[in-house]
């Protein structure tokens, strides 16, 4: 098995071209399992951790394009104010170690229905930058990016350069169900960001369908309920037969399956618990900061 160590972005877009059968390489969290576990055995590895073009951010219009490159532990030290889902999810995220190498890219090249940082990016209307050699640079939607279980919207010869995610411009919260507290495969897990000027509600879904994705049709039905009963405006108090609701759509739109972490019906279950409570510690939040 050849390593490839491009040092530019130039050059790793170039090698990309070149070896399609090249599995990229960031934090290695992901790859190193399937490597370890004979699941995996590409003709060379392309190892993104030297490109330093990768590991930048910085904010332009009130988003944040991360690159590739930027770790969770990053995330949570330096973006948790910008970007507060994603943040909230990266701190669930395996060990301290896991999170000093571990790279939101690297989740969305894995592309796991189960992956961590999934959610609260399809919540906040994040958009993947991909780019390739011949080609250029390309945009998707987060909720266009996931074609398949760990499939994704990459062509043979690109990559995924960084993730332009709109900073929070209301309350977001994230919350995931595991086996266990710490360093767990999510369960389920559910995302939601309120959007006030536009009196808009985001979600997103994570482990309980083939891909990541969002509740539409939950979403919709909230910011117009809260809108019908002048809730946006006045800041009222979240009825909590409007928060059950709520959850019920939100798992409706769940398509999950029987496995050895949990049943369908528990997840079902679960989506709506968790939406539930979201949505009323998200509504407490606006509430407060009125």
């Amino acid at each position: 098995m050849d390593f490839l160590q491009p040092t530019t972005w130039a050059e790793t877009l170039a090698l990309r071209a070149g070896r399609p059968d090249a599995l990229p390489i960031a934090g290695g969290t992901d790859v190193m399992v399937e490597l370890n576990f004979d699941r995996r055995r590409p003709g060379a590895l392309l190892d993104l951790g030297r490109v330093a073009e990768l590991r930048e951010w910085s904010v332009d219009q009130a988003s944040v394009r991360l690159g590739a490159g930027v770790t969770y532990a990053r995330v949570i030290a330096e973006l948790g104010d910008r970007l507060p889902g994603l943040a909230m999810a990266a701190r669930t995220v395996g060990s301290p170690q896991i999170r000093m190498r571990g790279t939101v890219g690297g989740n969305l090249g894995a592309a796991s229905p189960a992956g961590d940082s999934h959610p609260p990016l399809l919540a906040a209307g994040a958009v993947v930058e991909i780019a390739s050699a011949e080609r250029g640079t390309r945009t998707v939607p987060a909720a266009d990016f996931y074609t398949g279980v760990k499939r994704n919207a990459l062509a043979a010869d690109e990559l995924v350069a960084a993730v332009v995610v709109p900073e929070a411009s209301g309350p977001q919260q994230f919350s995931k169900i595991g086996t266990r507290n710490a360093m767990v495969i999510a369960v389920t897990a559910f995302a939601l960001a309120l959007h006030p000027a536009r009196e808009a509600v985001g979600t997103g879904i994570g482990s309980a369908a083939p891909t990541p994705r969002r509740a539409t049709a939950a979403e919709e039905f909230l910011a117009g309920e809260l809108a019908a009963a002048g809730l946006w405006a006045s800041r009222g108090e979240l009825p909590g037969t409007l928060a059950a609701a709520f959850g019920e759509q939100v798992a409706a739109a769940a398509a999950p399956i029987d496995d050895v972490r949990g049943s369908a019906a528990y997840r079902r279950h679960a989506l709506s618990v968790m939406a539930r409570r979201t949505a009323t510690w998200a509504w407490d939040d606006y509430r407060k900061a009125a």
